[in-house]
């Protein structure tokens, strides 16, 4: 089991969490997805480690994006 901790701007309600919840949860191998509103941060659990332009473009389509690291 693998975690992948990444930063996601521009949420701002449970209608942004639920989103980026969807979309993520919804590529191969995820296995769970957590996300904080207050920091931006969300959590992917995963089989093996979900590539990094996998979870960008998730987050993408869900109408937000990846902060810098």
């Amino acid at each position: 089991m693998t975690t992948t901790s990444i930063t996601v701007t521009g949420m701002t309600c449970a209608h942004c969490v639920n989103a980026v919840t969807e979309e993520v949860g919804a590529l191969d191998g995820v296995t769970g997805v957590t996300v904080d509103l207050a920091t931006g941060r969300v959590d992917v659990e995963s089989a093996a480690p979900v590539p990094a332009d996998a979870l960008a473009a998730a987050v993408d389509e869900a109408g937000y994006e990846i902060a810098p690291s």
